[in-house]
């Protein structure tokens, strides 16, 4: 597998905060942007989009996720999240499953008030469950 491209915190963040800009929330209002770094350097949005039905709901890294693997992409290098929240907002336990399914040392890289935090999908799911953790012939 190969190196895949450099990553740019700043440049995907930006990107992030233009898929955020398309997020449907209008039940939580607390709209969220992902930008997708793919290995051969392209990048996939994603937003959050509600439903009345708030189960139904999907977050921005699944829809960013969906996109890619839509457009033919599976192999990811990193994944910028966006919200109005200074703290940051680190991925929710469904996002850091799928995120982990995919690529498990993705670098996911959330906003702060100082800049940036990177973080692994690992780092974020200890302990995941993966293809690898099926019986054989099951994955």
């Amino acid at each position: 597998m190969s190196q895949g491209p450099t990553i740019d915190p700043a440049a995907l963040l930006a990107e992030a905060h233009a898929a955020r800009e398309q997020a449907y929330a209008p039940y939580s209002r607390f709209r969220v942007g992902a930008a997708l770094l793919c290995r051969d350097g392209s990048v996939v949005r994603g937003c959050n989009v509600e439903n009345v039905s708030y189960g139904l709901s999907v977050c921005a890294e699944r829809t960013a996720i969906g996109n890619a693997v839509v457009s033919g992409q599976r192999d990811f290098v990193a994944i910028a999240v966006a919200t109005a929240d200074p703290s940051g907002t680190p991925p929710c336990g469904m996002c850091r499953q799928v995120l982990y399914e995919f690529a498990p040392e993705l670098v996911v890289i959330m906003e702060t008030q100082e800049g940036s935090e990177q973080i692994s999908a690992a780092e974020l799911l200890p302990k995941g469950f993966g293809p690898e953790d099926l019986a054989p012939g099951q994955e």
